[in-house]
């Protein structure tokens, strides 16, 4: 069972789930048969993630800005929550060279606002985690061929980065002076992903939709910058991470986490294999597999300056939560422009949502086979199913990874999860 089960009935609050991570976190935190509030502003973009599965009608919707302490405050009260998931963040490199007071604010005082709002309301009856995400730009990039450890020093070339970094230590802060007692009711931890792609990002000056924005209307790709090297990974990725730690910080710890609880409070990397470093050139020719087009050099010698090198190391969450990534590389892309050509055809609503609960699934089914621990023995017992539906997917007793990418494959080209299902199981009968 998924998370082992941990999340059904679970009050949770996630802030910034307007925005693309959140709104992909709120639709599996539902899946997953948790009460979900969420705080944000208004979506940032036309079109929206969050406005295409519908889920201001699915969850409990408040509009605020985390840098308005009585706001975050007043939503943590009305949530009550038992995890809190902290998304609300201005998220682009190249905005905050723009809007650097704005990035600063929301990023840090957004952070602190959010802490203290949990803090006032700690309830010793009722133990709150709070799972803080920040980024891998969060480390001072020294343009190292190897990965990042979450020991290495915080810093930031940019005001994005440098927010996030503070923000870090405004975490630690907390963590130390408020939450370090093994008695208290609250623990925290940060979560540090490296880039992030899947379907329903929008988002402006981003690879992916850059792609898609320029596929959709026949033009060329601009890439900026093609020599730079990113972490890539899917969504769903870093988001598995998210809640599995979210998991690790219950009260009392639950089974299967073996490690003291204040090692869970703690920071954790969650980024791809090292085959999923690719330069942006390598990413935007896989697109073009997927999705025929051209692209077209926008290198400009004096635009803001950006990473050429960033990579994280996982191996913190690999041997304290069982944490690895799940795809690779060409399947992380081949999901992504599945999800953005299935949009084109169905628009928002119930089509586009069932595709995207049965992307899950299939990531899902895909890290049984591989043996995550956070996936569970079987999918025949988890509560993901699509939207309308009654009962539980049929049940696959064991999905090996050539399995859970067959699986994959059949979702993409037929919008019956059910039937993908049972050609999976008629061909290991057949076998």
């Amino acid at each position: 069972m998924p998370f082992a089960d941990l999340y059904r009935g679970k009050r949770v609050l996630v802030t910034g789930h307007t925005g693309f991570k959140g709104a992909w976190l709120c639709e599996w935190l539902l899946a997953l048969g948790a009460e979900v509030t969420g705080f944000a502003l208004p979506s940032p973009t036309t079109p929206a993630l969050f406005n295409q599965l519908g889920l201001e009608d699915r969850l409990c919707h408040i509009e605020g800005d985390v840098r308005n302490l009585d706001a975050v405050r007043a939503a943590v009260s009305a949530a009550r929550p038992d995890l809190v998931f902290h998304l609300a963040a201005q998220p682009l490199v190249r905005l905050s060279f723009e809007q650097p007071v704005e990035t600063f604010g929301a990023n840090v005082m957004g952070t602190v606002h959010v802490l203290e709002a949990v803090r006032l309301a700690a309830d010793p009856v009722r133990p709150c985690g709070v799972v803080a995400v920040t980024t891998d730009k969060c480390y001072e990039n020294r343009e190292w061929i190897h990965g990042y450890r979450e020991e290495d020093p915080l810093g930031g070339h940019d005001p994005y980065s440098a927010s996030k970094g503070a923000a870090e230590l405004v975490i630690a802060a907390y963590r130390r002076s408020f939450f370090s007692s093994p008695t208290s009711p609250v623990r925290v931890a940060s979560a540090r992903a490296g880039n992030v792609i899947g379907g329903g990002d929008w988002a402006p000056d981003r690879i992916v939709p850059d792609c898609i924005r320029a596929l959709g209307r026949g033009g060329a790709i601009p890439v900026r910058n093609r020599v730079a090297t990113r972490p890539w990974q899917h969504v769903l990725e870093p988001l598995s991470g998210y809640l599995w730690l979210g998991a690790a910080l219950s009260q009392p710890v639950p089974a299967g986490f073996d490690f003291p609880a204040a090692s869970y409070a703690s920071a954790f990397n969650f980024g791809p294999g090292l085959a999923s470093n690719r330069t942006v050139a390598e990413l935007v020719e896989e697109v073009l597999k997927h999705w025929p087009g051209r692209s077209e050099d926008r290198s400009d010698p004096r635009a803001p300056h950006e990473a050429r090198l960033l990579n994280l190391a996982t191996d913190k969450a690999h041997h304290l939560l069982g944490w690895s990534p799940v795809w690779p590389f060409a399947e992380t892309i081949a999901q992504t422009i599945a999800w953005y050509r299935r949009a084109a055809e169905v628009g928002p609503g119930p089509g586009i949502n069932a595709f995207t609960v049965g992307q899950i699934e299939a990531y899902t089914l895909a890290a049984q086979g591989a043996g995550r621990a956070w996936a569970g023995a079987s999918p025949s017992s988890g509560s993901i199913r699509r939207s309308g539906e009654s009962s539980s997917p049929p049940s696959v007793q064991r999905v090996e990874p050539w399995q859970a990418a067959q699986l994959a494959s059949a979702f993409r080209e037929d919008e019956d999860w059910g039937s993908a299902l049972d050609s999976l199981q008629a061909t290991e009968e057949a076998r």
